[in-house]
């Protein structure tokens, strides 16, 4: 223990070590205050207070329980327990195997333990917190001599807004835990988050369409589209893909203003948007003029003026014809 704190003083010190855990380290020092050579156990939240945080994060619960089950069964005999931690680092919900659960008590890496960076200094959970993205801890390059037995992998995950809701994390306390299996636990961290993070977003955009899009780092796009084609919601990728906040949102604006529209536009902004309102009609009454005029509310006669007004292509064709217009 004396030896894994005067490492990290050396590297707090030097400061010329630039790994994403010596600048937690730094933080953890310099911002919160912690010496790593003592035993600061996590703070508690009593079974009251936990209550109200597991309602106040029901939907993140919700969506993240299948999910941890299905990591559950895959990486359960590897000495595991996988955990999912508010945006404060409280611990919510977590599955592990009855022959590991006293190891992880003595941690107290439990429900209701707060796992943030401030408090127990440099950890998956909390590091992911205080860095918004995926890490990877170690054994001994947690901040804490006591807890130098982990090895962590943590993901955080987003909410429908782009903001982190909280994490999904894997410890081992396993000696033989290795870096390269680390990395394949932040792997698949990565991904559960994203799939939980999809799962959250469609929730809060229920019933509306949710296109996918190209994305950032790999990660896919979503926004949430109303019956007008108005952009409502954006997912944290495709935020950061088309420079997307909640100002953008709120101006109202359709998606061909992010995609852009292959359709080339007639006269002005509102010949346009007419024109590919009745083409949308069209295309959804496969060609047949009549039930595209009754879908549009008006009459067969008028339909038949605007698409001759703004040189639709004749509707008389086929439906695959259309389809090519």
């Amino acid at each position: 223990m004396a030896n894994h704190a005067l490492k990290v003083w050396r590297a707090v010190e030097a400061r010329d070590d630039v790994s994403p855990h010596a600048a937690s380290w730094r933080r953890c020092v310099n911002l919160h205050g912690l010496d790593p050579s003592l035993h600061r156990p996590p703070q508690r939240l009593g079974e009251p207070d936990l209550r109200a945080a597991r309602e106040q994060s029901g939907r993140l619960i919700r969506a993240a329980a299948p999910e941890l089950d299905r990591l559950f069964v895959t990486f359960s005999r590897a000495g595991c327990c996988i955990v999912l931690a508010d945006n404060s680092g409280f611990v919510l919900d977590r599955r592990g195997v009855v022959a590991d659960d006293d190891h992880f008590r003595r941690l107290d890496l439990w429900d209701g333990a707060q796992w943030d960076e401030a408090g127990v200094g440099t950890n998956g959970i909390g590091t992911a917190i205080a860095d918004e993205r995926p890490v990877a801890i170690h054994r001994d390059k947690h901040f804490l001599s006591s807890n130098a037995s982990l090895s962590c992998a943590a993901a955080p995950i987003r909410d429908e807004r782009g903001r982190v809701a909280g994490v999904v994390d894997f410890s081992s306390c396993r000696y033989d835990t290795t870096e390269a299996l680390l990395g394949v636990l932040l792997q698949t961290a990565r991904e559960a988050a994203t799939r939980i993070e999809t799962t959250m977003f469609k929730d809060a955009f229920a019933g509306l369409r949710i296109m996918l899009t190209e994305g950032v780092n790999g990660q896919p796009g979503l926004l949430a589209l109303d019956r007008d084609e108005i952009v409502v919601g954006a997912n944290a990728a495709a935020r950061r893909r088309f420079r997307i906040d909640d100002s953008f949102l709120a101006l109202e604006r359709p998606v061909a203003d992010l995609l852009g529209d292959g359709a080339e536009p007639v006269g002005d902004g509102f010949e346009a948007a007419e024109r590919r309102t009745i083409r949308v009609a069209l295309a959804r009454a496969g060609g047949n003029v009549s039930y595209a005029a009754k879908l549009l509310g008006v009459s067969r006669a008028t339909l038949h003026r605007k698409i001759k007004r703004l040189n639709i292509r004749d509707h008389r064709k086929s439906s695959a014809d259309l389809s090519q217009i």
